[in-house]
């Protein structure tokens, strides 16, 4: 199995009850649960995303807010999550998280993004436009132009859920 980008809209209360069995279990379990229709498998996307987007020329302001929408930031502590034999993303960087005042900075500028006008700047061959991004994009069957921008728009609408609702949201490699 492949270790891919995951996702997770929680409330800090979840994350609160989370810490809490983490540190009255014995083995530290956290009981990490969130529900699936508040997860995101990312797959691999988020470093061709970038990378299509600093070939465009993004401003740094929204390459920052694409890096923080995946990479998640040190704004909430969950290193609890990261705690063997009960880490969630135990084959990545440790798990991340934004709290809701930064997903919702996040999501304003993940909105601002005109993610076609950055893939009409690749080439239209999709093995040249895959070679160009790289990091398996040459492999894509569709081409790396649908793939980016159904991961981008994936990406912006779990931002968007995530910030009209308040929440949170914690990222990890799985």
């Amino acid at each position: 199995m492949a270790v891919t980008q995951q996702l997770a809209r929680v409330t800090a209360e979840y994350l609160a009850l989370c810490r809490t069995r983490a540190e009255e279990s014995s083995d530290g379990d956290h009981q990490w649960d969130p529900s699936e229709a508040d997860c995101l498998d990312l797959d691999w996307a988020p470093v061709m995303l970038e990378r299509a987007c600093r070939f465009a020329g993004v401003s740094e302001v929204h390459l920052a807010a694409l890096r923080q929408a995946t990479d998640g930031g040190v704004a909430m502590d969950v290193d609890f999550l990261n705690a063997h034999p009960h880490a969630i993303g135990p084959f990545g960087p440790a798990p991340a998280a934004l709290e809701p005042l930064a997903v919702w900075r996040v999501c304003g500028l993940l909105g601002e993004m005109d993610l076609q006008a950055v893939l009409e700047v690749l080439p239209l061959d999709i093995h040249e436009a895959g070679a160009l991004i790289g990091h398996g994009a040459e492999g894509l069957g569709d081409g790396a132009r649908t793939y980016l921008m159904d991961h981008f728009e994936a990406l912006r609408e779990f931002y968007a859920g995530a910030s009209e609702r308040g929440l949170a949201v914690v990222s990890w490699w799985d």
